[in-house]
This record gives C-alpha cells, sequence and structure tokens, in this order.
C-alpha cells in the first residue's frame, strides 16, 4: 500500500472508530451481545475457553501430522518413480 493511501487511510479509521465507539458502548444498557450475566454463566464461558484451547492445539497438531505424512508418501513416490539411483541426481 503506498505511503500517500496509508497516511489518509489510518486517520480516517481512527476517527471512525472514535465516532462509532459511543453508540458502541451505548446499545443495549452495556450488556453485550448475550444480554444480562450471572455467576454461572461466566463460569461457564470461562471452562468453554478452558477447554478450548487444548483441543485447538490437539487438532491443529493431528492437522499438521496428516499434512506431513502426505508430504513424506508424495517425496518418497516421487523418489521411487526415479528409479535408478543415477537419475536421482546429487553425487
Amino acid at each position: 500500500m503506498p505511503r500517500r493511501m496509508l497516511r489518509w487511510l489510518l486517520p480516517l479509521a481512527l476517527l471512525l472508530l472514535l465516532v462509532l465507539a459511543p453508540a458502541a458502548s451505548a446499545a443495549n444498557d452495556g450488556r453485550g451481545f448475550y444480554g444480562a450475566t450471572n455467576d454461572k454463566i461466566v463460569t461457564n464461558a470461562g471452562f468453554i475457553v478452558i477447554a478450548f484451547f487444548p483441543i485447538f492445539v490437539f487438532v491443529m497438531s493431528m492437522l499438521q501430522r496428516y499434512l506431513e505424512k502426505r508430504k513424506e508418501a508424495r517425496k518418497a513416490a516421487e523418489k521411487a518413480l526415479l528409479g535408478n539411483a543415477q537419475w536421482r541426481g546429487g553425487w
């Protein structure tokens, strides 16, 4: 992004945020999207957050493992297709 465009876009974005912030905080009497909350709701939301991160790490690790196996299989198949050692390259 050219510097000239950024020089105008950044102050404009900040001004827009400052103009819209009071309306956002005044909506719904400050209760948020969920509505009125109590201790049970906040505690359950905390437990959900605590449970989310280990599950997320596990799922992403399994995805990485699967993709790594695919990559290794593709490399092995390519190496097998070349057949003879003299056609594989290297020294």
